[in-house]
């Protein structure tokens, strides 16, 4: 009798029937592998919002709706503690900095206007005379991204796709649509004020407006929009600001009190003369109508080609500067922002598809409370005066002979000139140091630095690391100074910004969409961090400069 091992029988199915489910396995995991490497939305959206402070989320947030910044938050991933990791902390270095992941110290833009060393001008961060004007018979076209040194996220992506994914650049200031469009967008836009109320451009793009701008400009919607300006709610709900009335803020002209309503009879009458929607909430009205008209009509993100949409809300700076953070003005522009955004929203979902686009959110800068108001508030701030400084040409002619040693001073920046302390037979280190040491004594000044500490050596931390981001070696000045902490070189109303302080570098940032994950951090980020997260979300190179890294939590 042969005695049969069922056993055995078994055990072969069994085996090949495990053999197959690794190998399927390995297979599933192969396919995750290649589906995860990159994510591809049909559009990628950058906003810019003109000096916005983190805490502006935080403070005005039970007034939010629901599809605005709280979908941000709740859909999507808040860094709390984003920085910018340089200085000066303004509009044009604001932008290139988000845009190409690194730092004035590589992509060249070191302010909005700088003494060019070089030739011996003041130049303006986005200006190009090479180029003609389009859609304005004025100068307010010629403008073209020259000075910036490198790739931004939008070139990258453009490169990627061979020039078939699409990216368009929309603010109301030349700077906040020419710098993030980088080199190679289709098209960038700005809007001409004064007395045209045009939307235009550069010969740099385009040699002509496209229909639809053309009709966007004709159709009456800029005039709309010249008109008084209210609370979009009761002022009496808005606690989380000051007194509408005080004295520490701007008015417009014709104006006796700086309060609601903004209705001055001079500026709504003229039947040109549109700067002033600029500085009111419904400037961020026009930027996302526009903004509208181009997803629809430039079909943006209506293949499965990544396009990309820069958009830059200005009005929130010029409101800023006029009327101050802690300011009834600010917070009502917040609360009209948050619609804006909301129609902004529910425009790509239908468009583009919920799920199929990806948005983040962050400034360009941040800004200080008003000084006048800090001091009343037995807070240490104050003003720059001219007489603070009143004993250094004295300084100058007894040490040197001549005031000329110094060429130039902006930025907070000093520019000496090189030829007159080589012809003195002076080493520039000793007159840097000399003069360094000098103007540490004035007041005003918290710590000064040299060009050759920003040269010699490697800060990591602090001040001198945010300082030293912002030092480009063909570009920057010879002494740098920093103003004690609440100390401004401005008018007695409104806000600014510009320094190295927390109070200037804390801004928000936001993502939310496609391929990013919903929560929050409180590890601090830097603004150069932006574009390789997007660059690493979309599986294409870096900008060419970067020196940000990207953001891990972010990405799903």
């Amino acid at each position: 009798m042969i005695r049969i091992n069922q056993s055995k029988f078994l055990f072969f199915p069994i085996l090949f029937l495990m053999f197959s489910l690794v190998i399927q396995s390995q297979k599933r995991g192969k396919i995750s592998e290649t589906e995860t490497i990159k994510t591809t939305p049909k559009l990628v959206v950058g906003i810019v919002v003109d000096q916005m402070r983190y805490d502006y989320l935080t403070r005005f947030y039970h007034h939010y709706g629901d599809d605005g910044f709280k979908r941000m938050v709740n859909e999507g991933f808040n860094c709390k503690n984003n920085h910018f990791n340089y200085a000066p902390t303004s509009t044009g270095p604001g932008h290139a900095s988000v845009y190409t992941g690194t730092t004035p110290a590589t992509h060249g833009i070191i302010g909005n206007n700088w003494y060019d060393k070089l030739n011996d001008v003041e130049v303006y961060c986005a200006s190009d005379d090479s180029y003609a004007s389009v859609g304005t018979t004025t100068a307010a076209g010629q403008m073209s991204p020259h000075r910036m040194n490198v790739t931004t996220i939008t070139d990258q992506l453009r490169l990627h796709t061979q020039m078939r994914g699409k990216t368009i650049a929309i603010a109301l200031k030349d700077r906040g649509a020419v710098l993030p469009g980088g080199h190679t967008a289709n098209a960038a836009y700005w809007f001409q004020g004064h007395d045209e109320g045009k939307w235009v451009t550069s010969s740099y793009y385009m040699d002509q407006l496209p229909k639809w701008v053309n009709d966007f400009n004709a159709s009456g919607k800029v005039q709309s929009y010249k008109k008084a300006w209210n609370t979009l709610k009761d002022i009496n709900t808005y606690q989380e600001s000051g007194l509408d009335n005080n004295n520490y803020e701007g008015l417009f002209e014709d104006e006796t009190t700086p309060t609601f309503p903004h209705s001055t009879p001079n500026l709504l009458d003229k039947t040109k003369d549109f700067e002033f929607i600029k500085a009111i909430p419904y400037g961020n009205s026009l930027t996302a109508d526009f903004a509208i008209e181009a997803i629809e009509k430039e079909q943006l993100g209506a293949d499965t080609i990544t396009d990309f949409l820069a958009i830059s809300f200005s009005s929130t700076d010029y409101v800023g500067h006029k009327y101050g953070v802690n300011s009834k003005e600010v917070q009502d522009t917040y609360l009209r922002l948050d619609k804006d955004l909301a129609r902004l929203f529910k425009t790509l979902d239908k468009r583009v598809g919920e799920g199929e686009y990806t948005v983040f959110l962050t400034a360009d800068h941040a800004a200080i409370n008003v000084p006048a108001y800090l001091k009343d508030q037995k807070i240490p701030a104050g003003y720059i005066e001219k007489t603070d400084m009143a004993g250094f040409s004295d300084f100058l002619k007894y040490t040197y002979g001549t005031e000329d040693i110094v060429k130039d001073y902006s930025n907070f920046q000093f520019f000496l000139d090189h030829k007159i302390i080589k012809n003195l037979d002076l080493q520039l280190r000793e007159v840097q140091e000399r003069i360094a040491n000098e103007v540490l004594g004035y007041s005003f000044v918290d710590r000064v630095y040299t060009g050759y500490q920003m040269r010699q050596n490697n800060y990591t931390t602090g001040i001198p690391y945010i300082l030293q981001n912002g030092y480009h070696q063909k570009r920057s000045g010879d002494i740098l100074v920093v103003a004690k902490p609440g100390f401004i070189s401005y008018p007695k109303t409104g806000s600014t910004h510009g320094s190295p302080q927390i109070y200037d570098t804390h801004a928000p940032l936001l993502f939310f969409g496609k391929g990013i994950k919903k929560g929050s951090t409180v590890e601090r980020t830097e603004i150069p961090d932006i574009a390789p997260t997007i660059a690493a979300l979309l599986g294409i190179a870096f900008p060419n400069g970067t020196t940000g890294k990207p953001i891990s939590k972010v990405l799903e």
